[in-house]
């Protein structure tokens, strides 16, 4: 191999590097927290949550796996403020 070669095969492998190590960071588990305003007796509320979830493992994601979803059932408004502020202390990727 010719030293322009090499030095171009190096150059191209120490800016692919830290796209390898990006992508390792793509494996982490994401979180999602999810505030539902009705009670986990709900059978609208249920449904919602399992299409949710079809729809996620559609798209690859797992709960359990992948994800992780946290959910608070708020049941009243007088919970829900409570409930907010505790998933959003959990720190999630995203919030519903």
């Amino acid at each position: 191999m010719r030293r322009r070669e090499f030095i171009g095969l190096l150059g191209g492998a120490t800016v692919a590097w830290p796209l390898a190590a990006s992508s390792q960071q793509a494996d982490r588990v994401r979180r999602i927290g999810v505030l539902m305003m009705s009670d986990n007796t709900d059978p609208e509320a249920l449904a919602w949550v399992a299409k949710f979830v079809q729809r996620l493992q559609e798209l690859g994601w797992m709960d359990g796996q992948n994800l992780r979803i946290d959910y608070r059932w708020a049941g009243d408004a007088k919970r829900a403020e409570s409930l907010a502020a505790e998933l959003v202390g959990l720190a999630p990727d995203a919030r519903r």
